[in-house]
């Protein structure tokens, strides 16, 4: 039914695989390997109307000590860095997309990877659109990806996503309005926000904890410009404020401003909001959420990092670590005492004294009544 050979490759995909004898799979057949040409052309030898596939199986190994330690980075952790960001041009761009894209690389500078060229082959929401940039998401190790592009139906639409395992895991389409750029505000360069600072977040209208489109944009902007995740921080690190306000169900306006501390009589200083820009009204257009089967999957947390519950111990955020101590009831009264205390005896004597002069009394008034 199928040939045999000594070493056997084939193109699967973009993983490169190898085996020592064939498989047989029907996705390829005798004229699919030929149309790949050599090294997957069948050899001249195979005749028969079962079509095999050399699937290759080989995991390649570094050979270098710079691709080993490339390899290293991109592997599991226990605690993962901060999220890489993929920003990308779609078939058609216009100005103030380009602009966007730029300030965005701008404000992620320190954790981004932007593309410069056109990309004809992407197309988010569409079925068999998404492969190149779950390529590129694996080529350049980001989980996050900005994508612009322009057109009648959808002008300076921007898609933000997320990736699971280089795989697409939720969209959110945005369109860009009433936009200004950083180069459009005033402002004294002393208070600009630094590359790489932690920022706050200002969420404003209840349409972030009601409206799921809303909610599911909270989500991926957070993820987007948060950066690596930390238990402390210093106060005085902090000096930029993304504010999102939900002026609709389906607009909100993002402002980038920068924070000024100022004195304030107290140990906490007063603050002042300075807009540093980008300034944009986001439309949300269309979002995809991803399946539940997956999102229980992405959530999973190593059992090393989950901590023990400690009984009878609570938390509270002011108090702080609370524990509770049971202690039995004490029969006190049944209770064996190692001596006998002085007390009782004289208790014990003078109940005695008692009992004996009242029995003396008794014999007496008995004699009294027989005279």
């Amino acid at each position: 039914m199928g040939w045999t050979q000594q070493a056997t490759y084939v193109k699967l995909g973009r993983v490169s695989l190898h085996t020592s004898r064939p498989l047989f799979v029907s996705s390829l057949t005798k004229a699919n390997c030929r149309t790949l040409g050599p090294p997957f052309a069948p050899p001249p030898s195979f005749s028969g109307n079962v079509s095999p596939l050399y699937t290759m199986l080989r995991i390649k190994t570094p050979k270098s000590l710079r691709a080993k330690r490339e390899l290293e980075k991109r592997a599991p952790r226990l605690v993962e860095y901060g999220k890489k960001t993929l920003i990308l041009h779609g078939t058609k761009t216009s100005n103030v997309l380009n602009a966007v894209l730029t300030e965005i690389y701008h404000l992620k500078k320190d954790n981004a990877v932007k593309y410069s060229r056109r990309n004809d082959n992407i197309r988010p929401f569409e079925s068999g659109g998404e492969t190149s940039l779950e390529f590129y998401s694996l080529k350049t190790d980001c989980s996050l990806f900005v994508y612009g592009s322009h057109s009648k139906k959808r002008p300076d639409n921007l898609v933000i996503g997320r990736t699971y395992d280089h795989h697409i895991y939720d969209l959110v389409e945005l369109g860009v309005e009433n936009f200004k750029s950083m180069a459009s505000f005033s402002y004294d360069k002393k208070i600009a926000p630094l590359i790489g600072s932690k920022p706050f977040f200002a969420f404003i209208g209840e349409g972030f904890e009601n409206i799921d489109e809303l909610k599911h944009l909270k989500e991926v902007l957070l993820d987007l410009f948060r950066g690596q995740v930390v238990k402390n921080l210093n106060l005085a690190g902090l000096d930029r404020v993304y504010v999102c306000t939900a002026v609709s169900a389906t607009k909100v306006l993002f402002t980038h401003c920068a924070l000024r501390l100022k004195k304030s009589g107290t140990i906490v200083p007063r603050m002042e909001l300075v807009e540093v820009g980008p300034s944009m009204d986001l439309v949300v257009r269309r979002h995809r959420r991803p399946d539940e089967s997956l999102r229980k999957e992405a959530m999973k947390i190593a059992p090393e990092l989950t901590k023990k519950k400690e009984k009878n111990v609570s938390k509270d955020p002011i108090e702080g670590k609370i524990g509770k101590i049971y202690v039995p009831d004490q029969q006190v009264g049944s209770a064996s005492l190692p001596f006998k205390p002085k007390g009782v005896k004289r208790e014990r004597r003078e109940a005695k004294e008692a009992k004996t002069e009242g029995s003396k009394h008794s014999e007496k008034k008995q004699k009294d009544d027989s005279a």
